[in-house]
């Protein structure tokens, strides 16, 4: 019985990991600068399980094997933050696709008792799971597709270089004046 393993796309940890520091960098920074009432060690803190709350979530794999599909998080990832499951392929009912608030589309295992549990869609090599989800569940896979391309990370990656260039700009004045 050989395992697959899937894990999150490199492209959306580093481009997730680098908004978040270029959206809370500056913080501290500028709560001395202006002499806030929230102390910047507190906010270093808070910055700090933020950003360990956040690689957590990015830590989620995604086991297949001839017997089950899986998600779950390392150890250190605390339960109540995330929630592993793991289903038979026999207690695999139906996928079913939903819109999301943002008229994306995404897919559900529904087991026999109607329960259902989100397809990661966010994992690299999306395409080999979802022949995977065919091969050993039977069900047709043709029109699944990934929540997101590429591309759009790849802006939001090159749109976060110019904040963290807008960043380094702000922490460079609050620390020279």
């Amino acid at each position: 019985m050989t395992s697959q393993t899937f894990y999150i796309s490199p492209l959306i940890r580093i481009t997730l990991s680098l908004l978040y520091i270029s959206l809370t960098s500056p913080l501290p920074f500028l709560a001395t600068f202006t002499h806030a009432e929230v102390p910047a060690w507190v906010l270093w803190v808070g910055i700090g399980l933020g950003f360990t709350a956040l690689q957590g979530g990015l830590s989620q794999r995604v086991v297949v094997d001839d017997r089950s599909i899986g998600v779950n998080y390392p150890i250190w990832v605390p339960t109540f933050l995330v929630k592993s499951w793991e289903l038979t392929w026999g207690d695999i009912k139906d996928l079913k696709m939903r819109t999301t608030g943002q008229g994306g589309l995404v897919y559900y295992f529904i087991n026999h008792t109607g329960q259902g549990f989100l397809l990661p869609m966010r994992v690299a090599g999306f395409n080999s799971l979802v022949n995977l989800v065919q091969k050993y569940s039977s069900i047709d896979t043709t029109d699944v597709r990934p929540l997101s391309q590429p591309w759009m990370y790849f802006a939001l990656l090159g749109l976060t270089g110019f904040l963290l260039l807008t960043d380094a700009w702000t922490i460079w004045t609050a620390i020279s004046l």
